[in-house]
Order: structure tokens, then sequence, then C-alpha cells
């Protein structure tokens, strides 16, 4: 863990947290929330800054907000590859492992609500309601790993670009309880070179899909982060996905 993370000394009760409900304690009432209060710290971190490297130990597991980052693995010879994003909600960490799988890299100016480790272990065995919703967050990541598989493995660059975006616009909405549709505004929190890397396409390929989808008017691009979308159907139909999230058959 970097020792220049700052420690924040205040930050949002979980009772008034606006994410909670997404979150590992979306089920906790009254007295787990006190629980989980009593455990809690937080750790900030800038753009940029490792917040935990492959083979560290960690001493806490976390809930992530508001920003992103990314989950990489390294080769021997030095080759990387992201693996995965952590979107606000997410959880990092995993009750009865101490040692971090993946090196996770702040994308963006976040904040990290984190709870230590072995008392959260035992809030899990004495909370069902608190581990049936971790379960749920693990076999909805599964769900995702498997479609980022078809991605990477069956999709154009063109339907790559449209799916990050949709996977976005998607997450977006749901943190404000809503579903994506007309038009919408995604702040994208990826550099071109951060979603090459994610894409395994060439940051050529990228910026030459991104102008292609405004030439034709599926997207327009205000500044370097903000992406408007006219149509959401229009970007998922070129997503190669159906309304529902699946493959078009």
């Amino acid at each position: 863990m970097p020792h220049d993370a700052a420690l924040c000394a205040t930050q949002q009760p979980c009772e008034i947290c606006p994410i909670r409900y997404r979150a590992v304690c979306a089920h906790c009432e009254g007295d787990e929330l006190t629980e989980l209060e009593e455990m809690k710290f937080y750790r900030r971190y800038e753009a940029g800054q490792v917040v935990v490297w492959a083979g560290d130990r960690m001493d806490f597991v976390a809930r992530w907000s508001p920003a992103l980052a990314g989950l990489t693995q390294q080769l021997e010879d030095g080759r990387t590859q992201m693996v995965g994003l952590l979107l606000p909600s997410d959880f990092l960490g995993r009750p009865g492992r101490d040692m971090a799988a993946y090196t996770v890299t702040a994308t963006s100016d976040l904040v990290l609500c984190c709870f230590r480790r072995k008392p959260f272990e035992k809030l899990l065995i004495d909370n069902p309601r608190i581990a049936s919703r971790l379960l749920e967050m693990t076999l909805d990541e599964l769900d995702a790993a498997r479609d980022w598989l078809l991605l990477l493995g069956r999709k154009s660059a063109r339907e790559k670009i449209a799916s990050l975006l949709v996977i976005l616009a998607r997450r977006e909405a749901a943190l404000i309880k809503r579903r994506p549709e007309g038009r919408i505004t995604i702040e994208l929190p990826l550099t071109r070179e951060a979603m090459a890397d994610y894409l395994g396409l060439t940051l050529e390929t990228v910026s030459r899909q991104m102008s292609a989808l405004k030439r034709e008017g599926v997207i327009e691009l205000d500044g370097k982060r903000r992406v408007i979308v006219p149509s959401f159907v229009r970007l998922v139909t070129e997503s190669g996905d159906d309304s529902d999230g699946g493959p078009l058959s």
C-alpha cells in the first residue's frame, strides 16, 4: 500500500451514502451499519496512483467510490494486460484471502471506503444478508467477465468501443436508479491509451473508431472525456448486443 495515500478523517455515514444500495452493504440495517461504521476508514488516491500491487498483503477490503480503477496482470517479460475495471460501488479484496491477485491502479482521483479485514470477515459469518449480497456481486462479476471474453474474442474494434460505452452508460444510470435511454451523456473515465489497453487495441485504432462513430452520428464528443450519445438504442446496436445486453442473433 502506498505510504502517501492520504487518510480521510471524515466522509459520508453509511446511512446516507448515495451508492450504498448498489454496494456490499446494500441490505444492511441499523446494527449492521453501526458495525460497518466502526471498522471503516478511508483512503484517497490520485489518478495514476497504484492502489495495491499484485502479491501485496491486504489487511482490508473496500468499496469503490466514486471513480474507476483498472485491474492489471503482468507477465515475467514485463508485458501487461488490463483484465478488468472496478466501477463505483464495486468490491475490492477477497474475504479469506489476504493477498492481492491483481495490480489496481486509479484511472482518476478516487476515494476508497475501506473495512478492516478481520472484523469484516467476522461480520460475514454473523450476518448472512451481507454474505448473500457479496455472493450476488461476485456472480455479477463472473457474468461480466464472461461477457468480456466474448468482446475480446469475437467483436470488431468498432463493437468493442461501443460496448465499453454501453457498459459505462448502464453503470452510471444504475447509480441513480435509472435505465439508460434516449439521449445520454457519459463522463469517460479512461484516456484513449487506457481504452486501447483494456480493449486489446492500438491507440490509433481507438482514435479512428471514435472518430468514425462521431462522423456517423452515433456519438458526439464534448472535450476529451465527455461523450454524448443521441440514441442509446443505436449505440447498443453498434455494440453487437440487443437492448437486454445479449448478443444479437
